[in-house]
């Protein structure tokens, strides 16, 4: 029942087209704050027909109705407008009072819409915007009430975190896709959701992304977009939201994505993340955070639906979505024949785009005859090569194109043939604009130096070809092209096309490019974003390929950006390629050839690919050494390479011996045994000392190597703060808990100022100080501290890596220590499986991670068990690395006190007894390693009274 009050407050429908729904929702939150019940319409005239009825049947709501007017009816076509401006006329007079429009567009309205009297809305203040909506929808100003609840923000504000491309606003239907995912999203609520967009290359994947995106933005205040393709892009480009949310981070990569997904998972503000044209799910899956938020991605893969909450395939265009498309970007077709051109191309996005670019830029064009050529004809008879990568009325489409860039504007058709060297995802615009002239071709040169040209050239190429472009302000107030973008299937076609001369000679000044903007200084921060840049081109420009110095020389710059920043894999694969391209053409002992050698190797390492670490050093160096006039520091270099890899395989007595032969080359070749390089080599030989069991010499080393590194320097240089971190480790490893304490503490401090909280280097010194405090007894630091790392690390680089299943194991130990048993012994027995299928069973820290299992074993009072492996462990650990390893001593405890439980006191002695004189000669006669093993022997069971003793396997950093 109605009363007086529902009369004088009368219901509000907001009609408006899908492209328009963050100006709807704010309208309709605008009049439900006046005290209004609203309702919102989405309504889409190209899926109506034209008539009368169709509006008095949206006209049935109660109350006023507000019609949100857009640029929509430029979408409709020339005659399906002139029939609803006919049907509008029709019924407008009769429902004039129920009526009212505001206008959100800026350009000029036809007649049949300024009948409407719209209200504009676009350029106000929020308050300003209000008040006219309030009033076109018959609410008096007393009436209105201030809209104090928090509410969607204002369509014209962008959300707080933005970075998407400008709108295109060619845009054109989708609107049940559009929908699709918009109510996949909100029906997930708070949980999140990830959703796909699938479909072949030129469906208009990315711009269906792009349209969801500035739709409806007004349901987020943080959008990020992504381009996903590639190796290096996505991660940088995930990695720059830090920053934007107030993360201050930096280093390794990993480190700073890490940072950013927590963040995205735990803040209650909505977040939209869009990743463009991804590859592979394993590629970019650490770029997806859990939380509220939603994630979008386009791919042409349809194995995303295994990995996202939904999958949605993108069609062709429906012919009335073609038709309208067509009309929009070339007003002088006929429907008819935008019609036969949507039939030739099959209703094809990025085909209907282009070939209505080529007709509205060729005016004198013969419309039926193009779509004749297009349907029929054969690419050779547009001098273009058959290819079977495509229709043949693709290649005809683009052969057409080509060939009017090529005929009638030269300049854009030699950019083009440039361009078509980059990565299409990232064309480095700028990069182009900032070269020397002598890089260019004489005419591109030419064009470069003045920005007017410039810019037109690129505006034209954008023309004839569809490609988009994106503008920032220049010099003099000139706006500027700063970035492009071309399609992937338009790039590998134009590619495909080129001839070899044109490949040849704009492939040669694209690297001449990327040499001029190469820093030459990886290892600065401040030169990171500039070879991020540099990378995605290194592939389609043939540098990895080039015989150039210089060329190479980037590549190796990039190569060791990589390593900075801790992109293993994809350092491998760079330095792969270039060892195969560069050793074939220059021979295995060339300088740059043994650089990215050296380079493989360590990539190799650090994924914990030993084996085939080992293969790529042995192979170098037995090369250098057969050639015999191979360069000192290649040779140095070589041996240090592989000693490190022996030494992560577990074959210390090897990587020492190649550590002290280049680090004695390198004392005599370099200028002495502190000049840096030398004393790098020296710390590989302290660690490999350490490894061996030689705690006192490797701590002697450690110790000299830091007087030194400090002296040359500096105390806050990461080298420095390096020896320091291994000198506390032997420190502690010794039994001088206090001093490494000491000097732990103020080590991890510096880490954290110098490099920061989740570099590598920090997360071993956080590790290590954990480490200090639990033999220190202070089981909370030590527990919340080793807490703190194994999230770090397993977060960073999962749990295969070498350092997470360091973490792991000593994490493990200290589980048992405070009381967490069953997690404890979990932890134990995956880390020694994994160490196991790493490294291999005969690994010492598989064989090590084994002995923790057999302490909890026993703890849980399965002696048996715990005997026999406890046995096996240390016959496995004395063959490794000798009985008198500190290794092979621990281990020996353990059996002694297992057999002890199992009440053979008698051959518990018998291990303990020499296991304990080693133990002197070792650590000393002060070490809690030897005092345990000589109260075996001397107090047997009564050992046990006082708690039983153990000794824990810890790996060390390598």
């Amino acid at each position: 029942m109605t009363g007086p009050q529902d009369a004088e407050r009368p219901h509000v429908t907001v009609v408006f087209a899908g492209q328009s729904e963050s100006w709807a929702k704010w309208i309709e939150h605008q009049i439900r704050a006046a005290g209004r019940g609203t309702t919102l319409v989405r309504w889409n005239p190209l899926q109506r027909p034209p008539t009368a009825d169709a509006l008095t049947d949206l006209l049935e709501a109660p109350g006023r109705i507000l019609l949100l007017i857009d640029d929509w009816y430029e979408k409709l076509g020339t005659g399906r407008f002139e029939a609803w401006a006919a049907a509008l006329r029709q019924v407008l007079p009769a429902h004039r009072e129920r009526i009212a429009a505001v206008s959100i567009t800026a350009k000029a309205l036809p007649d049949a819409v300024i009948a409407l009297a719209p209200v504009e809305l676009r350029g106000l203040r929020p308050e300003a915007a209000r008040s006219r909506v309030l009033e076109c929808a018959g609410i008096a100003a007393p009436m209105t009430l201030v809209a104090l609840a928090p509410g969607p923000r204002f369509p014209d504000d962008l959300p707080e975190v933005w970075n998407a491309q400008r709108r295109n606003r060619r845009f054109t239907g989708r609107t049940r896709l559009l929908e699709t995912v918009h109510d996949t999203f909100a029906a997930a609520g708070t949980d999140g959701c990830s959703l796909a967009l699938h479909g072949p290359g030129g469906m208009g994947k990315t711009q269906l992304a792009l349209e969801y995106v500035h739709r409806f933005a007004g349901d987020y205040d943080i959008v990020w977009w992504v381009t996903a393709a590639g190796r290096i892009t996505p991660r940088e480009q995930f990695a720059a939201l830090a920053p934007r949310l107030g993360i201050e981070v930096s280093g390794q990569l990993d480190t700073v994505i890490d940072a950013v997904r927590r963040e995205l998972t735990r803040t209650a503000r909505p977040w939209l993340l869009v990743l463009d044209g991804a590859e592979a799910p394993d590629k970019v899956r650490d770029l997806i955070p859990e939380g509220r938020g939603h994630v979008l991605v386009t791919t042409l893969s349809a194995d995303w639906a295994a990995h996202t909450e939904a999958a949605v395939p993108i069609p062709p265009f429906e012919r009335t979505e073609s038709v309208a498309f067509v009309g929009r970007r070339a007003a002088r077709l006929a429907e008819e024949d935008a019609e036969r051109l949507a039939e030739a191309v099959e209703d094809m996005p990025l085909l209907l785009d282009q070939m209505a670019a080529w007709l509205d830029v060729t005016p004198t064009a013969d419309v039926p005859g193009y779509i004749k050529d297009i349907r029929g004809g054969r690419p050779d008879r547009f001098g273009v090569v058959e290819s079977r990568d495509y229709p043949e009325s693709f290649q005809v489409a683009w052969a057409k194109t080509l060939n009017t860039l090529r005929e009638g504007a030269a300049t854009a058709w030699q950019l083009l043939n440039l361009l078509a060297c980059f990565s299409p995802d990232v064309v480095p615009v700028r990069l182009l604009q900032t070269a020397r002239r002598g890089d260019l071709p004489r005419p591109l040169a030419e064009l470069v130096s003045e920005p007017s040209s410039w810019n037109t050239a690129l505006r034209r190429l954008s023309e004839i070809t569809s490609m988009r472009v994106e503008y920032e302000p220049g010099r003099m107030d000139i706006q500027r092209v700063s970035t492009l973008r071309m399609h992937r299937l338009f790039h590998r076609y134009v590619v495909g096309i080129q001839s070899p001369h044109d490949r040849k000679r704009y492939s040669e000044a694209a690297r001449k490019i990327l040499v001029t903007a190469d820093p030459r200084d990886p290892g600065s921060r401040a030169n990171w974003a500039r070879y991020a840049d540099l990378i995605p081109h290194l592939e389609p420009s043939g540098a990895l390929a080039s015989t150039d110095d210089d060329v190479r020389e980037l590549v190796l710059n990039c190569i060791e950006y990589l390593r900075m920043r801790g992109e293993e894999n994809d350092g491998w694969w760079f330095s792969k390629e270039a060892v195969r391209h560069w050793r074939a053409a220059s021979g295995p002992t060339d300088r740059a050839v043994l650089v990215a050698v050296h380079q493989q190797a360590n990539m190799l390492r650090s994924l914990g690919r030993s084996a085939e670490a080992e293969a790529v050093g042995r192979d170098i160096l037995d090369r250098l050494t057969a050639t015999g006039s191979a360069r000192p520091i290649e040779v140095i270099r070589a041996k240090d390479g592989l000693a490190g890899t022996l030494m992560a395989m577990g074959r210390y007595d090897e990587a020492r011996g190649l550590f002290e032969e280049a680090a004695s080359q390198a004392s005599a070749e370099l200028g002495g045994e502190s000049v840096p390089r030398t004393l790098s080599l020296r710390s590989n030989l302290a660690v490999a000392l350490g490894l061996q069991g030689h705690y006192g010499g490797a701590l002697a080393l450690h110790r000299r190597i830091l007087e030194d590194r400090v002296q040359l320097l500096g105390g806050k240089n990461p080298l420095t703060l390096h020896s320091a971190l291994r000198t506390a480790w032997m420190l502690r490893l010794l039994g001088n808990y206090a001093e490494a304490r000491q000097i732990q503490g103020h080590n991890s401090r510096l880490h954290a100022q110098v490099l920061d909280h989740r570099h590598s280097q920090t997360l071993y010194a956080e590790h290590n100080l954990a480490l200090c405090d639990r033999r220190l007894g202070d089981l909370a630091a030590a527990q919340d501290g080793m807490g703190q790392v194994h999230e770090k690390v397993l977060r960073r680089r999962g749990e295969l890596h070498p350092d997470s299943l360091m973490v792991a194991c000593d994490y493990a130990m200290l589980l048992r220590q405070v009381g967490r048993p069953d997690q404890a012994r979990e932890l134990a027995e995956r880390t020694a499986d994994l160490y196991r299928r790493q490294l291999g069973a005969a690994h010492p820290y598989a064989i090590g991670a084994r002995d923790n299992v057999a302490g909890l074993l026993r703890d849980a009072g399965d002696v048996d068990a715990a005997l026999v492996l406890s046995g096996r462990v240390r016959a496995d650990m004395e063959r490794a690395v000798g009985p008198g390893h500190p290794w092979a001593l621990g281990c020996a405890l353990n059996g002694a006190i297992t057999l002890i439980l199992a009440g053979d006191t008698e051959s518990a002695a018998a291990v303990a007894g020499p296991a304990a004189e080693w133990s002197v000669r070792v650590v000393g006669e002060s070490h809690v390693l030897t005092r345990d093993l000589r109260s075996i022997v001397t107090l047997g069971p009564e050992l046990l009274v006082g708690g039983v003793p153990h000794w824990d396997f810890e790996p060390q950093p390598i």
